[in-house]
């Protein structure tokens, strides 16, 4: 620390300074007049220099080095401006060092190195200190410079007493200035600038400046180590009474929460039978959690964690029920029909009574809305007696929603899969995954790539979620999945499942259905009975066709219930009479009929023929029109066709059109003709290629003037060569040509196969002919004589049969 000389002045004056004097450089400092401070000196050159001014008048010039890293500095290294000083003491150290005390006497200016070996001689120039008549404005800048002294002490700032003292009594300003400079402890580069200032005024404003940063700079750091203390006293005091509370708890006999919350989590740990991974994993975390702060944001992630995989069941199934006729039972209760789909659970159980360890099956019941797919889920679950679980994937675009989210994000759970299964109590539950054809892809990845490995029996028994992320077996989950279209569905996924389609209904299935299922519930969930309201076969069949149209039974359920609705508020009223609902009084319920059975044509047309629909809601029937007119040989398609329909009208114009001459048409007529080809119903999109035979045929038609059957529909593909191609939705569309009381259809011969799917009692008025040509179908519609060159093409074999 700098000490100052009380006669600085009277020195001063005293001795006078040499121009010609040695130079010592100086490292880490720089001194001012009246700055009295030890120097060490083990350099040889500074040395020398020391010796030489011991020599003479014990004068030697201070200047500070730009660089304190250089050990030999050159002229260029050094400041220009530094200290005169005088050494007042000298001492010889046992390690060949020099100490010296030494004292600041004026500034002073390199002018011109004299001599560089063996050490620095310079001529300098001094800057007396000028004497400045002290105004209000210095005198206010010295008294606010003797308060922010002060001020530093009071912030911990160690300046000695008696620099204080003399502090306090100067009355130069530029000694002021000095004096406060050499004792703040600024950087080289700081202290330096404000020697190099020669005007007192100037001196005493800057250091006025740098006082102030310095202040500012000492009161933010008190107020940091303030609020470190003060948080470090917090915790410790916490702790402390932390401490205390857990004496006291233990004098009192009560027991700790948190040591009961991890005696309960380890408690949790060791009845979930985890697999050895799981295990030690989860008494990693539970390690982790003892040492975390209880409020820590980590540590109740880490419980939560703890807590899933606790709950989850490892190694806890339900025992399957191997009664097949128990389950046969079940199955014909809550369900109407579909024996293909019964026949398929029922040689499951068998399989699993034979087998004690078998994979799950995929199945994947597709069907259009409405035919209990869902609901069939419930009932393999009654039947199997396992839990059931549904998940929607409807409108799922984020991958996440299926494997889970990572544990590093605020909120992070598992995937839909794990939830399910925690939710089942049980791994081995009938797990429902609905609508996987309307499950979606985007930025967040794609849903139904992450379930290909869900959906795979060979990978799924070590199913990885992220947030678990540790292997879970899937393999014993009965994964079922719906779909009302198979075509949305990645091929991938398609390949993993076993498609089981489900189709419509005819009206004596809904009929059953109503009576065993529909009507008994709308009864009990209404607050009514028999008792109160009957109704009628003939009146669920009008219900049927006058009110809904679809291939399952929902709408129909709906419609029961609005009866229902009606009877229970004149029950509610007081009446009680029973209301029986006739044919007669169900537009007094519901209104007026919604849906007109589709007019059965009068008579035999030219170019007008049934075709047969499938569509979403089941089967339908299309009444395909076609007309000539003159003109240069242009086809019109109008009725709102779709690409494959309007391809389908171009390949029956041209069979048409090549078969002229069999048809007894001539070839030049078609050039001079436009045809006009119109689907009814206008407003409905239709696409397809099964009507390709229905649009010949109406050609055929009309270009020939014969006659079309009106009690005959059909339904096929049409190849350029006249072939005729197999269609889907046979069944379907044996139930629309039904509802529109048609008897007879011609179908592809290749869909004879089919017939089997179709029950029975639908078979057993209805005609079928088949047909591998176009031959075949025109011969068999249209009400003309067959031209004796498509007799004589006929082969046995490919006549028309019927079924």
């Amino acid at each position: 620390m700098a000490k100052t000389e009380t006669k600085g002045t009277e020195i001063q004056q005293a001795i006078e300074i040499p121009k010609k004097i040695p130079l010592l450089p100086i490292r880490d400092i720089v001194v001012f007049p009246h700055m009295v401070l030890p120097l060490f000196v083990g350099r040889e050159m500074s040395i020398k220099a020391i010796e030489v001014a011991l020599e003479g008048n014990r004068m030697i010039f201070l200047t500070s080095q730009k660089d304190i890293n250089i050990e030999n500095p050159s002229p260029s290294d050094l400041y220009s401006v530094g200290t005169v000083g005088l050494i007042m003491r000298m001492l010889k150290l046992p390690d060949g060092r020099i100490k010296i005390l030494v004292q600041g006497v004026a500034r002073a200016k390199t002018m011109k190195f004299l001599q560089k070996d063996p050490f620095y001689q310079v001529e300098i120039k001094t800057f007396p200190d000028v004497a400045l008549s002290v105004n209000l404005e210095t005198e206010a800048l010295m008294r606010n410079v003797k308060e922010q002294i002060e001020k530093l002490v009071s912030f911990g700032k160690v300046i000695l007493p008696d620099i204080m003292v003399v502090i306090e009594n100067v009355d130069d300003p530029g000694k002021l200035a000095d004096l406060a400079v050499a004792n703040m402890g600024l950087k080289v580069e700081q202290a330096q600038e404000i020697l190099e200032i020669t005007d007192p005024s100037q001196r005493i404003k800057r250091i006025n400046e740098a006082l102030g940063k310095e202040i500012e700079l000492l009161s933010l750091v008190q107020k940091i180590q303030a609020d470190v203390r003060g948080e470090i006293d917090k915790t410790q005091r916490e702790y402390f009474l932390r401490e205390q509370l857990k004496a006291i708890q233990r004098e009192l006999g009560d027991t700790d929460d948190r040591s009961e919350d991890i005696r309960e989590l380890r408690e949790k740990i060791g009845e979930a039978t985890m697999p050895e991974k799981a295990a030690k994993e989860a008494e990693k975390q539970l390690r982790r959690l003892e040492r975390m702060h209880p409020d820590a944001a980590e540590a109740s992630m880490t419980r939560t964690y703890i807590e899933w995989l606790s709950e989850l069941p490892w190694n806890k199934s339900t025992k399957d029920n191997l009664d097949l006729k128990v389950a046969h039972k079940v199955l014909e209760e809550d369900h109407y029909d579909l024996e293909k789909v019964k026949e398929r659970i029922l040689e499951y159980l068998s399989v699993r009574k034979l087998k004690e360890k078998m994979k799950g099956p995929i199945l994947c019941f597709v069907g259009p809305p409405g035919v209990g797919k869902t609901s069939l889920g419930k009932s393999i679950a009654r039947a199997l007696g396992r839990e059931f679980v549904r998940i929607s994937l409807g409108g799922v675009r984020d991958e996440a929603e299926i494997r889970g989210h990572r544990r590093t994000y605020v909120g992070a759970l598992p995937g839909r899969i794990i939830q399910g299964i925690k939710t089942a109590g049980y791994n081995n539950p009938v797990f429902m995954l609905d609508e996987i054809d309307k499950i979606g892809a985007d930025f967040r990845g794609d849903p139904s790539a992450a379930l290909l490995e869900v959906l795979d029996p060979e990978q799924n028994n070590s199913f990885s979620d992220h947030y678990i992320g540790l292997p879970f077996d899937l393999s014993r989950v009965m994964f079922i999945t719906t779909a009302n279209m198979t075509d949305p569905i990645p091929n991938p996924l398609k390949d993993r499942m076993e498609i089981i389609h489900l189709s419509g209904y005819t009206e004596q299935e809904k009929l059953g259905i109503a009576k065993t299922y529909l009507i008994p519930r709308q009864l009990a969930e209404h607050g009514i009975t028999a008792k109160n309201i009957s109704i009628p076969d003939k009146t669920v069949l009008q219900v049927i066709a006058q009110y809904t149209r679809e291939a399952g039974v929902r709408n129909l359920e709906r419609e029961i219930g609005h009866l229902c609705r009606k009877v229970a508020r004149k029950v509610a009223e007081g009446e009680t009479e029973l209301f029986s609902i006739t044919p007669q009084n169900l537009h007094k319920y519901l209104g007026v009929s919604k849906f007109l059975p589709e007019v059965e044509r009068e008579k035999d047309e030219v170019g007008v023929v049934t075709g047969l629909a499938w569509t979403e809601t089941g089967g339908d029937i299309l009444y395909i029109e076609a007309t000539t007119m003159r003109g240069k040989g242009n086809l019109t398609l109008t009725g709102h066709l779709g690409d494959v329909m309007k391809e389908s009208a171009h390949a029956a114009l041209t069979y048409v059109r090549s078969r002229a001459g069999v048809l007894g048409i001539q070839t030049e007529i078609f050039g001079k003709t436009d045809v006009h080809i119109h689907v009814p119903a206008g407003a409905i999109p239709k696409d397809g290629p099964s009507a390709g035979v229905t649009m010949a045929t109406a050609l055929a038609s009309v270009f020939t003037n014969a006659s079309v059957k009106k009690d005959l529909a059909m339904t096929g593909e049409v190849t350029l060569r006249g072939r005729v191609l197999p269609i889907g939705g046979l069944k379907e569309k044996t139930l629309a040509a039904r509802r529109a009381g048609i008897k007879t259809m011609v179908i592809p011969k290749e869909n004879e196969k089919d017939l089997d799917d179709i029950p029975k009692y639908l078979r057993k008025d209805m005609k079928f002919i088949f047909a591998t040509t176009m031959d075949d179908v025109i011969s068999t519609a249209l009400n003309k004589k067959v031209p004796r060159r498509i007799a004589r093409t006929k082969k046995p074999g490919r006549s028309m049969a019927t079924h």
